[in-house]
């Protein structure tokens, strides 16, 4: 019996160990995709907006190119699949409301602004300073927080956003001595960060209006982002600039195209699955240290050279970010913890009576 015992009980060991070492296998490949998926959108999109090569001079017809990149892929998800994969609910059926586009337009206003200043930023700013140039997210979270939401700011919050800003001042003064520094580069960036932060707040304004649908919501922001930036692209005069482009021609410039707007909705996608397969928090870590690894891989492959301020500036940037992370989970927590027990003790004061 008891060498049976012994038995069941190491059977059930190496059980758990597999049991153990394919759920790390598991989160190993969805952070590694994530990380693949981020990196490469990143520099493929600091190709198509301003390499020497293509000489294309049109961000804002490449942002459009890219939202109906996306709208197709919707589309052709919800008619040929129209179910659930992992973390992604269920795709839309082809279909358009006036009515929901309409309720949805504010915050695909929001959204043209964010995807054309974060491609405008990437512009005019190396790959290795455009995490700096666009690292003020977190301190607009604050101010968005405090402002329209009215939500009570922590001192520690506050230290963060100090450390973070302190980082993206000393980022910016570092940068200038090492290359020439584009100044429209960097307000681009810090109106990316303002949109990256209005974004999510009208996110959850907006979501009801589509069922709480997150690809339903992608459908119609897609399509009102691209109704919008036509007539952009046309103001702001990149019609000659298209029509001088010497690449029509070329098929691999269409599938730069159409892999820049896969790769967009594959980083919404993989970005809800990692988040299911380990937490938020271990999400902004991940991409916390994505930023650093994209940084150092950026100064590499463009052979660039940087001072030890301009190094310690992005672990200013990074850390005061990843610090702010931390202490927001905490916060929930304590406030959690705090409601529960409030609850609990009002249950209790109940049942006494």
């Amino acid at each position: 019996m008891a060498a049976l015992r012994s038995y069941k009980m190491a059977s059930s060991e190496r059980s758990t160990n597999r049991s153990l070492v394919s759920e790390w296998l598991k989160i190993a490949t969805v952070v590694a995709g994530y990380w693949f998926i981020s990196i490469t959108m990143v520099f493929l999109n600091k190709y198509l907006l301003s390499s020497d090569e293509l000489k294309l001079d049109a961000p804002l017809f490449i942002t459009s190119s890219q939202c109906l990149v996306s709208i197709v892929i919707c589309l052709l998800l919800g008619t040929l699949i129209g179910s659930s994969l992992p973390s992604a609910g269920t795709f839309p059926r082809p279909q358009f409301d006036m009515e929901r586009a309409l309720k949805v337009l504010p915050l695909s206003i929001i959204f043209v602004g964010m995807i054309s200043f974060n491609n405008l930023t990437l512009k005019y700013l190396g790959v290795a300073f455009y995490n700096v140039g666009r690292s003020l997210t977190t301190v607009f979270n604050v101010i968005f927080s405090f402002a329209i939401l009215r939500q009570r700011i922590s001192i520690a919050s506050l230290v963060c956003c100090g450390v973070i800003v302190f980082g993206f001042i000393l980022g910016i003064d570092q940068e200038g001595k090492s290359v020439h520094l584009s100044v429209i580069g960097v307000v681009f960036g810090v109106l990316a960060s303002m949109c990256v932060s209005l974004n999510a707040i009208f996110t959850k304004k907006v979501l009801p209006s589509v069922d709480n649908d997150l690809w339903l919501l992608q459908l119609y922001n897609n399509v009102n982002a691209l109704i919008i930036l036509v007539p952009l692209s046309f103001l702001f005069q990149e019609l000659p600039v298209l029509k001088q482009f010497q690449f029509w021609t070329v098929p691999w410039f269409y599938c730069l195209l159409i892999l820049a707007g896969i790769f967009g909705v594959a980083i919404g996608y993989m970005s809800g699955l990692q988040i299911k397969v380990t937490s938020p928090l271990t999400h902004n870590i991940s991409g916390t240290a994505k930023a650093c690894a994209q940084t150092i891989l950026a100064v590499i492959i463009y052979h660039e050279s940087k001072t030890l301020f301009w190094w310690f500036s992005n672990a200013m940037v990074l850390g005061g970010s990843m610090a702010y992370t931390l202490v927001r989970m905490n916060e929930m927590k304590q406030a959690s913890t705090q409601k529960a027990t409030s609850e609990e003790e009002g249950k209790s004061t109940l049942e006494g009576k």
